[in-house]
């Protein structure tokens, strides 16, 4: 910055644009608002069908969300010039203080253009006649310290200026269409987060020269900024794609075999590393563009350590999704990538999966954990997990989820593949304890559809509960209690089966055949047992506070809407309970013990179910339209919680004369007494919540034959759909 510029700078200009934005920032807050509770709120309560269902809705909620970007992004650049500004006049003010101070050591600063300055001291023509031969009154030693103090303020002033312009530009490019919601303080607060990932890409680039200090260092700047835009973006432009995936591919070499400390130091870099790289892929700017393009390009090259003499090295597509599987990836990187690799898997067959990614890579360790990073799907599928739009992407053709749910027969993908299809079907991100789960949509009910059809198709998948897709399963099975409560049910079962889901009937009629036996085979792992117990629980006790505390929402008598919500509890439940009996799940369960220790797992996860996965169900649209857990307190209201709260107290399984609820999981008649009582203590709860008047004897006389009735109807519904042992 010229010295000139600074010292007569009028930032009045730059005064009315921060004025301008500040202005802005508070209409876009109410915009935001308005499109947040107005807009978003009617789309998500309104009763979507055909394109709109699939368009539509999307498109306003992310119309809604760009608002808040908007938002956040005039609040950043307002923040940046307010302070820049008043960086700017305090620079001023200490320039000008330091001229008035030379000149009183008579002293002149001149201003020589392109950023150079002169001070010199002044001198009189009767000096050249002094004895002394001094020509000032000031020495060398002030000009110097003068000169260095001015230079230190422009210094001081031009980073303050190029870093706020550098800063700016790029939370603009962050978006190429729309709003960035990078948020920043002020100018200082943005410059640091660019400084510091130049400084780490910088390290990165010679990974060889990095100590377990440094990386250390490294991983205590990148645990602070991995959520940053600015810097997330900087750190993977710099390092460049490639650059990137040899930089990992050297730790992993260096430290392979690693224990202690240094293990536990890696886990944080891949860690960090993975969510950083996250958060760069949501930058829509050319060079991260170009960054995304570059490293799926590299899915097929040869990545080996420098110190390696093995030409076996890594695949791109190992390395880039051993760092998959931490953060939430952009969901167009996510297509792009996901699309390449499973065309490569799929050309492979299902048994031949192992010999694509695992063969021929023994030596090879890309993960600092349980894993090795041989087979990219594993990361891939995580990446998904966290990303339910891309989820639902990845598994809306019936072909390619067929394809990965048979290929569980021959890897160890199965644990990852079921969490990508648990976002995928519920919209929930796996993790994610604080989204309000939404309503399930067409697409979502439909994968839900081919999944169950997959696993219950004769000859199809029956054995893969217990290829690690059991507990997830469960979890689905939970999740869609809705709707497998209306299929079971029959037509127009939905004035008492509350749900909001765009297609609630989906499973009624030849889909109930998918249903019962997809439960039943889902019981041979206990934590997937676990899931539907809890997840049957849950719904009951919900309806049972929905129903108890509104009577409207069915046309009829109390003692009818509590027989069918018993029975459907006893049809669900007996499922389970005959299939354990029969002897079908016996392989995979050790008795009393697994199954008790799969509820006693599964119980602090269900207490999140009660907050997230059902308080944000809706009552269908011709019943009123009202969020159930607020307007109703119904899901996710108190009975079901303590509904959760009596299974996990219930967990004493150490003998056979327990009397806990769920006492033995192959004691069909105490499981059947379990249901019962449960089913009896939410309805007394919900009755005593409402304070609602009716005979407790004779409430629980008609739970207990509600519920028996649909414990001997299970058993039909199993004789029908498989042989009985």
């Amino acid at each position: 910055m010229d010295l000139d510029a600074l010292r007569h700078g009028n930032f009045s200009k730059l005064g009315e644009a921060v004025t301008d934005w500040e202005q802005m920032t508070k209409k876009l807050a109410d915009l935001k608002k308005d499109a947040e509770g107005n807009l978003k709120a009617k789309a998500d309560k309104a009763k979507w069908a055909g394109v709109n269902a699939g368009v539509s809705r999307e498109f306003i909620a992310k119309t809604a969300a760009e608002f808040a970007d908007a938002h956040t992004q005039a609040d950043s650049i307002a923040k940046i010039l307010s302070d820049t500004r008043d960086e700017l006049i305090s620079y001023r003010t200490q320039l000008n203080d330091a001229i008035r101070r030379a000149a009183e050591q008579h002293l002149t600063v001149v201003d020589t253009g392109d950023g150079g300055f002169t001070v010199a001291g002044n001198t009189r023509p009767d000096w050249a006649s002094d004895p002394s031969g001094k020509t000032g009154v000031t020495d060398q030693k002030v000009v110097d310290a003068f000169c260095k103090e001015i230079q230190g303020i422009l210094t001081k002033a031009t980073q303050s200026d190029n870093t706020a312009a550098q800063a700016l530009k790029l939370i603009v490019d962050q978006a190429k269409y729309g709003f960035s919601d990078a948020s920043y303080a002020d100018r200082d607060e943005a410059a640091k987060a660019v400084a510091a990932a130049e400084k780490l890409a910088e390290m990165a680039k010679k990974p060889d020269a990095m100590s377990l200090d440094d990386i250390a260092a490294f991983n205590r700047t990148m645990s602070e900024y991995h959520d940053d835009p600015l810097f997330a973006e900087q750190f993977a432009k710099r390092l460049g794609a490639k650059g990137t995936l040899q930089f990992w591919t050297e730790m992993t070499q260096t430290h392979a075999g690693a224990k202690g400390s240094e293990l536990e130091t890696m886990k944080d870099l891949q860690k960090n590393l993975s969510l950083t790289l996250a958060t760069a892929s949501f930058s829509d700017s050319d060079g991260m563009r170009d960054w995304k393009k570059d490293l799926i390009a590299e899915r097929n090259t040869n990545f080996r350590s420098s110190g390696s003499s093995n030409p076996i090295g890594a695949l791109g597509s190992q390395v880039i999704s051993s760092l998959m599987h931490q953060g939430q990836f952009d969901t167009e990187f996510l297509d792009d990538y996901r699309e390449k690799l499973f065309k490569a898997d799929k050309a492979a067959g299902n048994s031949g999966t192992h010999d694509l990614w695992v063969k021929g890579y023994d030596s090879l360790d890309l993960d600092f954990g349980d894993d090795n990073g041989r087979d990219p799907l594993k990361g891939l599928f995580d990446g998904l997990s966290h990303n339910p739009e891309a989820a639902e992407h990845a598994f809306k053709s019936e072909e390619d989820l067929t394809h990965m749910l048979g290929t569980t027969r021959y890897t160890d993908r199965g644990e990852s593949l079921g969490r990508a299809l648990e976002s995928a079907v519920t919209g929930v991100a796996v993790g994610d304890m604080s989204s309000i789960a939404p309503p399930h949509s067409t697409t979502q009910v439909a994968i839900m559809a081919n999944i169950m059809h997959a696993v219950a198709e004769p000859g199809g998948y029956a054995d893969i509960p217990h290829k690690g897709l059991g507990e997830s399963f469960g979890n689905m099975a939970a999740a869609y209690m809705p709707e497998i409560s209306q299929g079971l049910a029959g037509s127009k079962s939905g004035s008492i089966f509350l749900t909001g889901s765009e297609a609630p009937d989906a499973f009624v009629g030849d889909g109930v055949r998918d249903v019962v036996r997809f439960l039943s085979l889902t019981s041979a792992d206990p934590a997937g047992r676990a899931g539907i117990i809890y997840g049957e629980s849950i719904y009951t006790g919900g309806l049972l506070d929905a129903h108890l505390s509104d009577p409207s929402f069915f046309d009829g008598t109390r003692d009818q809407v509590l027989g069918h919500i018993g029975k459907n509890a006893g049809i669900i439940e007996g499922i389970v309970a005959h299939s354990v009996a029969d002897g079908e799940v016996k392989g995979f369960v050790d008795g009393e013990k697994d199954f008790n220790e799969g509820l006693k797992q599964k119980g602090d996860f269900a207490k999140i179910w009660v907050q997230i996965a059902f308080s944000g169900l809706e009552v269908p649209e011709h019943l009123g339209g009202k969020i159930m857990g607020s307007a109703v307190g119904g899901l996710g209201g108190a009975v079901a919680a303590a509904a959760v709260d009596r299974l996990m107290d219930g967990q004493q399984m150490d003998g056979a004369k327990d009397t806990g609820l769920y006492v033995s999981a192959r004691d069909l008649y105490a499981m059947r007494d379990s249901v019962s009582l449960q089913t009896q203590l939410s309805t007394e709860d919900a009755i005593a919540r409402h304070h609602v008047d009716l005979p407790k004897d004779g409430t629980d006389g008609i739970m207990r034959d509600a519920v028996n009735e649909g414990w001997d109807a299970s058993s039909e519904l199993l004789s029908n759909v498989k042989e009985r042992t």
